[in-house]
């Protein structure tokens, strides 16, 4: 499909890729963004669930930082009523990154703790979002103290600043000494290697991402001896695998977003050409949420 584009969301994936750190590398030249939001401008042969003058939201790998994005119809959904163009940019990316770990991946149950590192940044936000709505209780884990009240307010009922305390007393002393039953980990390095001592039995480590410049390694001893679990995550390629779940979870993620039970935060709103400091914010971990590009 082609979308005319109203909103793109501007992401740490983004920024890794233009900067060739991200395991996909795309032939350059090419166009930044995954996430958009639109209106359908054509449909191509086979597309039956879409049609022009359609509200959409669409993710593809790149291309959304521009006037007009292609996207597969098993990568857009239906965008409610209710529901603005800036808004839907934020949700497919971030909220279908945190359902795929939490539910599909950990099947995270109600009263269970869940700790989010980088819990202020887009993804990070999304989980302690999506977490809360599990029931789950939610420790955030963030890098300054300035992020710690929107994290509360969008449902973590406690905080650790990792860059600020001890990481593995605050861990221990906020779950009995059990350790957390998840660890969604967007920032790996030595945040990484210390969650993992810090799992309670049967727990699941989740390697989400590594905004740290990162990657650790991990003493296989440390799972056997406490029975967790690894469970690594990348939700785009389970989208490319499984398009129809892919797509069902959109549109549930919408509806959720919708009836509020899900409340993406957008921080700040840019034009098209204020692409490099939105970029730039995002980079520097200065960004609450999501950064958003208005196109039109």
């Amino acid at each position: 499909m082609l979308i005319d584009v109203h909103a793109a969301s501007v992401s740490f994936m983004d920024c890794l890729m233009v900067s060739g750190k991200y395991q996909m590398k795309p032939a350059t030249p090419f166009v930044p963004g995954t996430d958009a939001a639109g209106i359908v401008r054509a449909v191509g042969p086979g597309v039956t669930g879409f049609e022009p003058g359609d509200r959409v939201a669409c993710s593809h790998w790149t291309g959304a930082y521009a006037e007009v994005m292609s996207a597969p119809d098993s990568k857009a959904v239906h965008i409610p009523e209710g529901v603005d163009f800036d808004t839907a940019s934020t949700v497919l990316h971030t909220y279908k990154t945190a359902l795929y770990a939490l539910e599909c991946r950990a099947a995270v149950r109600p009263g269970e703790t869940v700790f989010v590192t980088g819990a202020a940044g887009g993804v990070g936000l999304s989980a302690v979002d999506f977490a809360r709505y599990l029931g789950a209780r939610v420790i955030a884990g963030v890098g300054s103290d300035g992020k710690v009240e929107l994290v509360k307010r969008y449902g973590a009922t406690a905080v650790v600043n990792y860059r600020a305390e001890p990481l593995r007393d605050r861990i221990k002393a906020l779950t009995d000494g059990k350790g957390v039953d998840v660890c969604f980990d967007n920032v790996g390095g030595d945040v990484f290697t210390e969650m993992t001592r810090l799992m309670n039995w049967g727990g699941r480590l989740m390697p989400i991402g590594f905004a740290s410049g990162e990657i650790s390694s991990v003493p296989m001893n440390l799972p056997l001896l406490k029975n967790y679990s690894i469970v690594g995550v990348v939700a785009g390629a389970w989208s490319e695998k499984f398009p129809i779940e892919s797509a069902t979870a959109s549109e549930r993620l919408m509806q959720l977003v919708a009836t509020k039970a899900l409340n993406p935060h957008v921080d700040r709103v840019f034009p098209l050409d204020g692409v490099t400091d939105a970029m730039t914010s995002v980079a520097n971990r200065a960004a609450l949420g999501r950064l958003v590009l208005r196109t039109r």
